[in-house]
């Protein structure tokens, strides 16, 4: 009897699809190879500038393929992974969060001292991480670009250890973040035993048009997954580990945890959500409509309880996952694929056009922070930190710091011309266009709560009498460094971005509702 022979056939790869993740993870090999192979080390503006030629290339390769291949999904890896207008669209964001961060970073490693090679290494390793994320069609791979994003942000945080909050602030997020990737991993293998597959385009059609009965294991693999998820863009009661991790971590890092790591949540759970779970919509939505209303009560609630600057942007994040939320749970209620396909889309689009706008004001906010919290005077490395007290009357003392300042915080309070106003309009019209009435009311009740906190920093800053302590000078080993007013130049730069960014896309918003509303259609289809 002739015996037979199982015979493994490698699946096909289009190596073009992968170039923005080849590109991230070389350069961060190669950066870590020359600095460990050189007779000496490293200066500090090679690892920068290794950082931010990485992420610009990566975020051009990425629109430079949106143009060519017109953002038609493009699979490869037996459908595992998948290049479309979304994936796209989010790479850039990633790569210019990379270039964001790095210009942030350049200025404040020495403070906090983390050795540059591993900081840009650490970056563009979490970087790869949330490009896979964005583009994982199979919940393995999702899997596998969640833990390479987290496993290189639990040690970009330790990388500043001899601060005893940072060490505090790691040691949580790992110990969290090993809880919510083993919820994830269970969610994994109920789906896969419910729907025999993992395949997230696999699994959509496996349910697309069943008729059965309650699936209860798939129920409660989607609830774990959303446990998973939820973690990762701490939205509540996933939360606990955020406020503390965000103040304890180095000011740059702290930018990326809330910007470009919830980003990539938040693209993986629109992608589980709306290619794999379509049909279990009325399953899923009421979930996320429970945790759209407890992340928006809670985040606004305490966040005008704290009198730390930092702390109250943390809980600030939590409110704008919120309101991401908001967009994601506007599942339209109508029957049929034109209904689904029409509201699916707005719900989707509005929340990565959110996305897209916070990214920038958080990036801009925590990048002040950078320049002005009290680390870079105080002699003791475990000082109090970002108090309300330290940004008294900094108008006065930098005012075009305190200008740019205020345009985020308004921003992110929803002041009209502003990107803030237009992303929260957004997913509040998309919530009333599913017929999320009283969700809309509570996100706009909830945005109002907000802008107190925000609104008390302003005010600090703009009173006549502040502290006396400038706490914006750089300390002696940062004398050298290109500076513009007495402020670093590489957050100069970023800061500057960041709040043209914010009020060009308030005041001219359609061009990103196009880009928004285009990248959606390959994962609603």
């Amino acid at each position: 009897m002739a015996q037979a022979q199982s015979v493994f056939v490698s699946p096909a790869v289009d190596w073009w699809v992968l170039v923005p993740q080849i590109i991230l993870v070389g350069a961060a090999l190669g950066l870590l190879l020359v600095a460990s192979l050189a007779p000496r080390a490293l200066p500090g503006w090679v690892s920068t500038v290794v950082a931010i030629a990485t992420g610009a290339a990566a975020a051009i390769v990425a629109a430079v393929q949106w143009t060519i291949w017109d953002a038609a999904p493009r699979p490869t890896l037996a459908g595992a992974f998948v290049s479309d207008g979304f994936s796209l669209l989010l790479t850039v964001l990633v790569g210019v969060g990379v270039v964001m961060t790095a210009l942030v970073a350049h200025s404040a490693l020495d403070r906090y001292d983390m050795a540059p090679p591993e900081f840009a290494a650490l970056l563009l390793a979490s970087a790869a991480g949330a490009v896979v994320m964005a583009g994982a069609n199979d919940l393995i791979v999702l899997f596998l670009g969640l833990e390479s994003l987290s496993i290189a942000l639990y040690v970009l945080i330790a990388l500043a250890g001899r601060r005893a909050s940072t060490r505090e602030s790691a040691m949580k997020y790992f110990v969290l973040g090993a809880f919510s990737s083993a919820f994830f991993l269970y969610g994994i293998a109920l789906i896969y035993g419910s729907t025999g597959s993992t395949n997230l385009s696999g699994i959509g059609d496996f349910l697309f048009g069943s008729i059965r009965e309650t699936d209860y294991l798939l129920l409660a693999g989607t609830a774990l997954l959303l446990v998973g998820l939820g973690f990762k863009v701490a939205a509540v009661p996933f939360h606990f580990w955020a406020p503390d991790v965000y103040e304890g971590a180095p000011s740059p890092v702290t930018g990326y945890l809330a910007s470009i790591a919830k980003a990539a949540g938040f693209a993986a759970l629109a992608r589980v959500l709306y290619v794999a779970l379509a049909e279990q919509g009325t399953a899923w939505a009421p979930i996320l409509v429970g945790l759209a209303f407890a992340t928006l009560a809670v985040g606004a609630v305490m966040a005008i309880c704290q009198s730390d600057v930092k702390r109250m942007l943390a809980y600030s994040s939590i409110s704008h996952a919120g309101f991401v939320l908001v967009g994601l749970s506007a599942v339209p209620a109508a029957s049929g694929l034109a209904q689904w396909t029409a509201g699916g889309g707005d719900a989707v689009s509005s929340a990565v056009f959110y996305l897209i706008a916070y990214s920038f004001m958080a990036l801009g906010s925590f990048a002040v922070l950078s320049v002005v919290g009290p680390e870079l005077q105080s002699p003791d490395p475990d000082a109090s930190a970002h108090s309300f007290s330290r940004y008294g009357g900094l108008a006065r003392r930098r005012p075009v710091l305190a200008l740019a300042f205020t345009v985020l915080l308004l921003a992110q309070a929803g002041v009209p011309l502003t990107a803030g106003f237009v992303a929260k309009f957004e997913v509040i019209r998309a919530a009333i266009g599913a017929g999320g009435y009283v969700l809309a009311a509570v996100a706009m009740i909830t945005a109002v709560v907000s802008a107190f906190a925000y609104l008390r920093v302003v005010l600090a800053m703009y009173a006549p009498e502040g502290a006396a302590d400038d706490g914006v000078s750089a300390p002696a080993a940062r004398a050298s460094r290109p500076r513009w007013g007495g402020l670093p130049l590489t957050s100069v730069f970023a800061i500057s971005l960041a709040v043209a960014v914010t009020v060009v896309v308030g005041v001219f918003p359609q061009r990103l509702l196009e880009w928004s509303a285009d990248a959606v259609l390959s994962i609603i289809l």
